[in-house]
């Protein structure tokens, strides 16, 4: 790839959100905006190589998107009305390449208004994940599809469904008023989360994990957390993805899913993990703890000791007992439970299961039957053992998980 390719693959990657949101707010249409950015980007490609890189390429692109907004106005009677706005906007911009870097590049106002727009409880999660990655992550449609093994005329309808409808229910390009904002936020934190676990736990595919989607997570929790410095929860959302992440050259070796307490920790991400440390303490300081503050420090328990054998085992227990408080859910129950048996407990542990078992909630949940076959195990009661790794290696989804599941098995005849 030569210099000019490399360049423009680099505003993209880098600076696309930016530029986007703001030839969305300027061009009040998402379609006309990427459309604008598409065609800039195609420019630069056929400029750079015969004039070389401008001193500021993203600074150029948002010139030229502005230009391509102007040319489109120009063209079509319907929007003749906005094009004396438009033109005004864009001659404030291109005079000065270097004020749009001082302006428009670097306030975060377009952005923030961009990810609530995405993120709009008027759309469905599916919608909110594929348009945030669309804009926000600035990947193409062809590889959203490839992330989430969709078809891509599938994905592309999705997107076209939401643009429709921010427009049709006429979903406001703006920041929500402060009333509303905690709310908000919230919803924009969960569609990050979202995009991290099925790249962290692919629930499809030959992979277990996708290092593509959590890498777009972990820069979208960046620019949230950018845009709201303040807010303790996008901390630490942003700590638990980075501290999860950490372990990524750890879970597969030779395509054998590794649990956490076998692990190899020198393979472990040790800059991830202090960046991930120093957040969770920051987030702590800034009120109540939240859920995602929560999880991410028992991340940071299961990150911090040099071995397994070192893990605070009580005091993850205790955390995952606070977020049962904020989160009676019987996936954290059931965490919860796993806790207390490795804190010493292994039959209070299979109790607190076998308690939830009764409750069917998670009956269709792989990870509860696989977390009930390991105690079991460690109980040496490999009848029951079996069985419940049977039941889990039916339910998974992803086949190193399930090669893992029937990996146990064998062990267990083989004892």
């Amino acid at each position: 790839m030569d210099e000019t390719h490399r360049a423009a693959e680099s505003v993209f990657r880098e600076e696309s959100g930016r530029i986007i949101a703001s030839l969305i707010r300027i061009a009040g249409s998402f379609d006309r905006a990427e459309e604008a950015m598409q065609e800039a980007f195609a420019s630069a490609l056929a400029s750079w190589p015969q004039r070389g890189l401008p001193q500021n390429p993203a600074a150029w692109i948002m010139t030229a998107a502005h230009r391509k907004l102007i040319d489109s106005a120009r063209r079509e009677q319907t929007v003749r009305n906005k094009q004396e706005a438009l033109r005004y906007e864009t001659e404030v911009s291109v005079a000065a390449p270097e004020e749009i870097e001082q302006t428009t590049m670097c306030l975060p106002d377009d952005r923030l208004r961009l990810i609530f727009t995405c993120c709009h409880p008027a759309l469905n999660v599916e919608a909110q994940v594929a348009l945030t990655l669309r804009t926000l992550g600035g990947l193409t449609t062809p590889e959203i599809a490839k992330a989430f093994l969709i078809p891509e005329p599938t994905l592309a309808q999705r997107l076209v469904r939401a643009k429709r409808k921010i427009q049709e229910a006429g979903i406001p390009y703006e920041v929500p008023p402060q009333e509303r904002l905690p709310e908000r936020v919230a919803a924009v934190q969960v569609v990050i989360y979202l995009i991290f676990n099925e790249g962290y736990a692919a629930s499809t595919g030959n992979a277990l994990v996708r290092h593509d989607l959590c890498g777009e997570a972990i820069r979208l929790g960046r620019l949230l957390c950018e845009l709201l410095p303040r807010d303790a929860e996008s901390l630490g959302l942003l700590a638990l993805m980075l501290l999860q992440h950490s372990r990524r050259d750890a879970r597969v070796i030779d395509g054998e899913l590794v649990t956490l307490e076998d692990q190899d920790r020198s393979r472990w991400d040790r800059d991830a993990i202090a960046e991930g440390l120093l957040l969770v303490e920051r987030a702590l300081t800034l009120g109540p703890p939240g859920q995602y503050q929560l999880q991410a420090a028992i991340a940071a328990l299961h990150a911090e000791p040099a071995s397994s054998a070192n893990t605070d085992w009580l005091q993850i227990a205790a955390l995952y007992g606070k977020l049962l408080e904020l989160n009676p859910s019987p996936v954290i129950a059931l965490n919860h439970a796993v806790a207390v048996a490795m804190g010493g407990s292994l039959e209070d542990g299979l109790r607190r299961i076998d308690e939830l078992g009764r409750a069917r909630t998670l009956h269709q949940y792989y990870l509860f039957h696989a977390a009930r076959a390991d105690l079991l195990r460690r109980l040496h009661r490999n009848d029951s053992a079996a069985a419940a790794y049977r039941e889990a290696a039916r339910l998974a989804t992803n086949p190193i998980e399930v090669s893992f599941l029937q990996r146990r098995l064998h062990e267990l005849r083989a004892s």
